[in-house]
């Protein structure tokens, strides 16, 4: 039993060994010289005037349910239109439940003004 699961722990511990062996290879072997320069504000060039934790507008989380309804709702229509012949009515009701929770989700950001543009 334990047998069939060797290629799995094999495959877990290459995966590891390849996304953290050259972390630490470059942890181990590149030089610390640490400086003032390096440790400064690069990205914008001068200090940061507000705090990390500061409040973000709802319509960020929006727009996030946004691309989920109508992105990742294409990655179940299309494969689900191909063998709808086969599903029968069962995969006809469950396509229409799945679109209905769609249509739900849309009326949502709709109503909270999600697709108003400023």
């Amino acid at each position: 039993m334990l047998e069939n699961y060797l290629p799995i722990i094999v495959f877990i511990v290459l995966g590891l060994g390849f996304g953290a062996g050259p972390m630490l290879i470059g942890y181990l072997l590149s030089p610390s010289k640490p400086n003032k320069e390096k440790s400064s504000q690069f990205e914008c060039g001068f200090p940061p005037f507000e705090d990390s934790r500061m409040y973000f507008n709802v319509r960020y989380y929006l727009v996030a349910i946004l691309f989920i309804l109508f992105d990742l709702e294409v990655a179940f229509v299309f494969p689900w239109a191909v063998v709808q012949s086969d599903l029968g009515w069962f995969g006809f009701i469950a396509m229409s439940i799945f679109l209905f929770l769609l249509v739900v989700g849309f009326i949502y950001e709709w109503k909270n003004g999600a697709l108003e543009w400023e």
